[in-house]
């Protein structure tokens, strides 16, 4: 009577007594051990360039590269940031590489969600040719199109403006593929439905799609802030005016002309980074909760 009780009682509780673990033995033990450990290694090679960055912003300039290696400064100096935040082209640079990555994802979301709808839902003419040269696209080398690509944008005259570090990435193939693969798991019949009441297409994607569209939109909305926000050899080849420089440019610039300032260009780095670790830190339920779903799937 007892051992029914308690069956009905898991049984209840939502588990499958048959799935009871068994106690862990010492070789159990010793396994989960190992795994700790070797997660923990894994965590601490993560981290400690970032962690190593941040303090050397608080190091004087000799004593980043000083020799023994010491990790933690003698004098800790706050100059360093200060210094880099009173700077007003790097302030300038920092506003106006976050403006261009807003933009830019924007722009990246609602062009490729609307070309993953159509290829989901709609049907025209030579569809599955034109989905397969899309696809085609993504085994390219973005450096092999890179000389191309800048004698259009030239011939445009887009040099030196916002629209070159823009609009040649806002069209992506591996962003079209993926959205379309979540709104090929839209049920028809909300389309259906919508279309008894009168809806047309445009409306169908506003009112049905896109609501329903967050947990793509995070995983590569994210993806395209971060290409925009580490672009490097586009903005060098199509960007000259130091006024409209990004980031990364910025960067390199400064570390090219003040060399020898190397706890000012830490700073410099960890600040860049702050903005990508704040947004990782706030979407990061939902794009785990994405990567979770993708392997239920």
């Amino acid at each position: 009577m007892a051992v029914m009780q308690e069956t009905t009682r898991i049984v209840l509780a939502g588990k499958d007594p048959k799935a009871q673990r068994a106690p862990r033995g010492l070789s159990g033990w010793l396994i989960l051990l190992g795994k700790v450990i070797v997660g923990a290694l894994f965590v601490l090679a993560s981290l400690f360039p970032l962690a190593w960055m941040v303090i050397a912003g608080f190091k004087a300039k000799t004593e980043v590269i000083q020799t023994p290696f010491q990790f933690f400064p003698e004098v800790w100096l706050w100059q360093n940031y200060a210094q880099i935040l009173a700077d007003p082209t790097f302030l300038r640079t920092l506003a106006w590489t976050f403006m261009g990555a807003v933009l830019f994802t924007v722009l990246s979301l609602a062009v490729n969600s609307l070309a993953a709808y159509a290829f989901a839902r709609l049907d025209f003419r030579f569809k599955g040719l034109i989905w397969t040269i899309i696809i085609t696209t993504m085994f390219i080398p973005g450096m092999t199109i890179l000389l191309t690509s800048f004698i259009v944008v030239t011939r445009l005259s887009m040099l030196d403006t916002l629209a070159v570090l823009v609009i040649p990435g806002v069209a992506s193939a591996g962003m079209v593929f993926f959205i379309r693969q979540f709104y090929l798991n839209i049920p028809k019949s909300l389309e259906e439905a919508a279309m008894l009441d009168g809806c047309g297409r445009l409306r169908i994607f506003v009112r049905i799609f896109l609501p329903l569209s967050k947990p793509p939109f995070v995983v590569m909305g994210i993806t395209a802030f971060l290409a925009y926000w580490n672009s490097y050899v586009w903005p060098i080849l199509t960007v000259t005016t130091p006024e409209r420089f990004v980031l990364q440019q910025y960067l390199a610039t400064f570390r090219s002309e003040r060399s020898t300032e190397l706890g000012l260009l830490m700073a410099g780095s960890v600040l860049a980074a702050a903005p990508v670790i704040i947004l990782f830190l706030i979407f990061q339920r939902q794009i785990i909760g994405n990567i979770k779903m993708a392997g239920l799937k």
